[in-house]
C-alpha cells in the first residue's frame, strides 16, 4: 500500500526550478530531521520551473513509532501539482457521512489540492494530498513545452506501473497453491483466498484512489484488474461468458433487496442469535465483542481521549473494534439462520478476528502502565478480551469439529 501521510505533515518545500529534478524537504510531526526529496522527473506545468513552499494549519498526527519513513526520498517523480480538481463537502464529514445514510446528497463544491506524489527506492509509493495547506508558488523559472509535460506524463505512468506489478505480484504469490474450486477445502486454503482477496482489495483502493471514478477511471482499472480481459472471455462466448443485461442485473439485485431475510431457528436464540434492542439480528458473541469495544470507546471520549497521540492507545481502540467487524463476517449468516456454512471458512475467517484481538491486547498491555485509563477499566477490558478469546478458540474447535 502507498504511504498516505498528510495528517502528519507540518510544512515543506518543493523545488523544480532545475528541469528534470524535484528536490525539497519536508518536515514530518514525529521526525526530528526534515525528510529531503531529490527525485528524477518534473512537476505538472503548474509548478514546473517553480519553487512551492506550504505549511499545514490543522493539527497534525504524528508518524507512527514503527513507521520507516527514509529521510532521503530518492527515487522518481510521480504526479506533483497544485491544480488537482476534488469535491469537498461543505459541510463536517461527520455530518457528510449521515447524509449519504439517508441517501441524500451533502453539499460540496470543486477545490484545487495539492497533490505530491513520488516512487521512492526505499518507501514504494509515498502521496500527500490536501486541501487544506497554505501554499505559496513562486514565478516559473523555466516553462515546460507540450512534448515534455508528455514526457513528464510517461515517466509518471511508468513509476504507476512498476507500483501496481508489484501488488499484482502480491496477489499472484497468494494465488500459488490454490486448490480447484471443485476440491475440498480446509481452514488453510481459505486462508490463502482471503489474502489474494485482500491483495486484490488493495490494488483496487490504490487505482480508485488514484483515478477518480469517473468513465475514463473505470475502464483504466478494468484494464489494471483484469476485468477487461474476463469480459473478452465472456464475449467469447466461454463457460463463464453468458452475460446478463444491465436490466436483468438491476432486477436481481432488487429482489435480493425486498425478498424478506431469514428467520433464525427459534430453538437457537442464546446460542447462534439474539435480537438486540434496535431489533438487529447479531451473533452473541458478535455483539459482545461490539459492545465492549464500543463502551471502552465512549470511556475513552470521556476522558478526553478520544483523540489521543498515544500509538498504542489508537491501536488498542481500532484492534478491538475491527476484531468485533471481522467477528460480525464469520458470524452474521450464522446468527441469521441463512444456511450451513462450511466451517472451514468460518474458521479461518475467526482466525483474523482473533489476530485483530491479539493486536487489541497488546494495545492495552502497552497503554497500561502508562496510566492513561483507570486501572479499574484496565482490569475490566483485560478479563473481557480473554473471555473473548476463549469463544472465539471454542468456536474454532466446534467448526473443526473437535467439540
Amino acid at each position: 500500500m502507498a504511504w498516505r501521510i498528510h495528517d502528519s505533515v507540518i510544512r515543506g518545500i518543493v523545488d523544480n526550478r532545475e528541469k528534470g529534478r524535484v528536490r525539497g524537504q519536508l518536515w514530518f510531526d514525529g521526525l526530528d530531521e526534515p525528510v529531503v526529496l531529490d527525485l528524477e522527473g518534473n512537476c505538472w506545468p503548474d509548478l514546473a520551473g517553480c519553487l512551492l513552499e506550504f505549511k499545514n494549519p490543522l493539527k497534525t498526527i504524528p508518524l507512527r513509532k514503527d513507521a520507516t519513513m527514509a529521510l532521503l526520498q530518492d527515487g522518481s517523480a510521480g504526479d506533483i501539482t497544485a491544480s488537482r480538481k476534488v469535491r469537498v463537502f461543505d459541510i463536517p464529514v461527520e455530518e457528510a457521512y449521515i447524509m449519504c445514510k439517508r441517501g441524500e446528497k451533502p453539499p460540496e463544491h470543486m477545490a484545487n489540492c495539492l497533490y505530491l506524489e513520488w516512487f521512492s527506492v526505499r518507501n514504494g509509493r509515498v502521496v500527500i494530498e490536501s486541501t487544506d495547506f497554505e501554499l505559496t508558488i513562486s514565478a516559473p523559472e523555466w516553462r515546460m513545452t507540450p512534448q515534455e509535460d508528455e514526457e513528464r506524463a510517461r515517466q509518471a505512468a511508468s513509476g504507476m506501473a512498476n507500483f501496481m506489478q508489484k501488488l499484482t505480484e502480491a496477489i499472484e504469490t497468494h494465488q500459488q497453491g490454490q486448490k480447484d474450486p471443485d476440491e475440498e477445502w480446509d481452514e488453510h486454503d481459505y486462508e490463502r483466498f482471503m489474502k489474494e482477496s485482500d491483495a486484490r482489495t488493495d490494488k483496487y483502493m490504490e487505482l480508485l484512489e488514484k483515478y477518480g471514478d469517473s468513465d475514463e477511471a473505470e475502464e483504466k482499472i478494468a484494464k489494471e484488474m483484469d476485468w477487461d480481459h474476463d469480459d473478452e472471455e465472456a464475449d467469447d462466448g466461454g463457460a463463464e461468458g453468458e452475460r446478463m443485461s444491465v436490466e436483468e442485473i438491476n432486477r436481481i439485485c432488487e429482489e435480493a433487496a425486498n425478498a424478506p431475510e431469514p428467520e433464525p431457528e427459534p430453538h437457537l436464540e442464546g446460542i447462534d442469535w439474539i435480537r438486540t434492542e434496535d431489533g438487529d439480528i447479531r451473533h452473541p458473541l458478535q455483539h459482545r465483542c461490539f459492545e465492549s469495544a464500543m463502551r471502552l470507546w465512549d470511556e475513552c471520549d470521556e476522558l478526553g481521549l478520544d483523540d489521543s497521540e498515544d500509538e498504542d492507545q489508537v491501536t488498542l481502540i481500532t484492534e478491538f473494534q475491527i476484531a468485533s467487524v471481522k467477528l460480525g463476517g464469520a458470524l452474521s449468516g450464522i446468527a441469521r439462520g441463512q444456511g450451513p456454512r462450511d466451517g472451514a471458512f468460518t474458521v479461518a475467517y475467526l482466525k483474523r478476528a482473533l489476530d485483530h484481538l491479539h493486536k487489541a491486547q497488546a494495545g492495552l498491555e502497552a497503554v497500561a502502565p502508562k496510566k492513561l485509563l483507570p486501572e479499574e477499566i484496565v482490569n475490566r477490558t483485560r478479563k473481557e478480551m480473554l473471555e473473548i478469546r476463549q469463544e472465539i478458540l471454542d468456536l474454532m474447535d466446534k467448526f473443526r469439529g473437535r467439540a
